[in-house]
């Protein structure tokens, strides 16, 4: 599956880059959350933090470390057979990881409100307001078919914020060059053990702990 996004009332898609040499590495492993499981209650519950982080993150990395030690002996081999076949569990346990990294860092007990600053003038002249935005992103992240991500990114070479839809796995800057600033997980196990199938109550509750901190610091990073 393809990321697609909008940009001037148009959609685009692109395919995944190439994937680079992974001959030499350090094995991945899974990050720790910056808060306790029970944090983000009453929005997110604890079981839900927890089988979403120990398990399902933990098992798109320990699948990519699997996925890349066969990707680096089907290099070593030359065998380009296998390299083509290992590139769709590459992309989607890869992409399993780089987005849920973001995404944790993306959440916090004092979260919610609005962002401030050069973020929220950004926000203004992109989206009209605020209000737009958040009402532009939530309607993307529901009308995701199936599984997949709700994205605010920044797109460098115009220099400008772009919402995104992405399926699957599919990471954001992988396959449409924008670059991540805040994800919304739309999987169902982000939210079902708590909203069941109603996915725009999860919508709803999940701006209560954004963190704006966190996505102004990303903002102010790629802008450099």
């Amino acid at each position: 599956m393809l990321c697609r996004f909008s940009a001037a009332g148009r959609s685009s898609a692109k395919l995944v880059a190439p994937l680079g040499c992974l001959v030499s590495r350090q094995k991945h492993t899974l990050p720790d959350l910056p808060y306790d499981y029970a944090a983000l209650e009453p929005h997110i519950n604890a079981e839900i933090m927890q089988l979403h982080h120990s398990k399902h993150h933990a098992t798109y990395v320990n699948n990519l470390n699997v996925v890349e030690e066969k990707y680096k002996e089907a290099l070593a081999k030359g065998d380009v057979t296998a390299q083509v076949s290992l590139q769709p569990a590459l992309k989607f346990n890869g992409g399993g990881h780089i987005n849920h990294t973001i995404f944790w860092t993306n959440l916090s007990p004092n979260g919610g409100g609005e962002p401030k600053g050069e973020l929220l003038e950004a926000i203004k002249r992109d989206f009209g307001s605020f209000a737009n935005f958040k009402e532009k992103l939530t309607a993307v992240s529901v009308g995701v078919q199936g599984s997949g991500w709700g994205w605010l990114g920044y797109n460098k070479e115009q220099g400008r914020l772009q919402i995104a839809a992405c399926a699957n796995q599919d990471p954001l800057q992988g396959t449409t060059g924008l670059i991540p600033l805040l994800g919304i997980d739309v999987w169902e196990h982000a939210y079902y053990l708590q909203y069941k199938n109603v996915r725009p109550d999860y919508l709803k509750a999940i701006w209560n702990v954004i963190n704006w901190e966190n996505v102004s610091s990303r903002y102010a990073a790629c802008k450099k």
